[in-house]
């Protein structure tokens, strides 16, 4: 059995340590608001928070999640599609917990290789940069 901390809450998991941590958090403990992409990495579909970093679950197994407090439903949002909703939400939410505001070119950086099928980066970047000018 290993021990994982989801949303705050320790949970025992019967399961292959290598066993990647989205089917953990899908499959074994029914919740579906991660999503499955692409399997390896590449969209960010399954982005999940780790320590408070955004990372993907596709990839990431469960063994190198244990020990660490895991958030995969923490914020929510409007979608348009979907699609790339949970990456773009968990990676922005990180950026700005360590950086309430970041510079343009911070923005950019962190929001590098998320896909999102609509073409809407350039509202999502207008919408983070209104988030940073909004007082709390």
């Amino acid at each position: 059995m290993l021990q994982l901390r989801v949303n705050g809450t320790e949970r025992s998991i019967d399961a292959d340590p290598s066993m990647p941590l989205l089917w953990v958090i899908r499959d074994l403990l029914g919740l579906t608001g991660t999503k499955f992409g692409c399997g390896v990495g590449a969209c960010g579909a399954c982005a999940v928070h780790l320590d408070g970093q955004a990372i993907r679950s596709c990839i990431t197994a469960l063994a190198d999640a244990t020990d660490h407090d895991t958030d995969p439903a923490g914020v929510d949002g409007e979608p348009q599609c979907g699609y790339c909703q949970p990456r773009q939400i968990m990676q922005v939410a990180a950026l700005l917990r360590q950086n309430p505001k970041p510079s343009d070119q911070e923005i950019t950086d962190v929001m590098s290789g998320n896909i999102c099928r609509c073409g809407t980066y350039l509202r999502i970047r207008a919408a983070i940069k209104a988030a940073t000018e909004s007082p709390l």
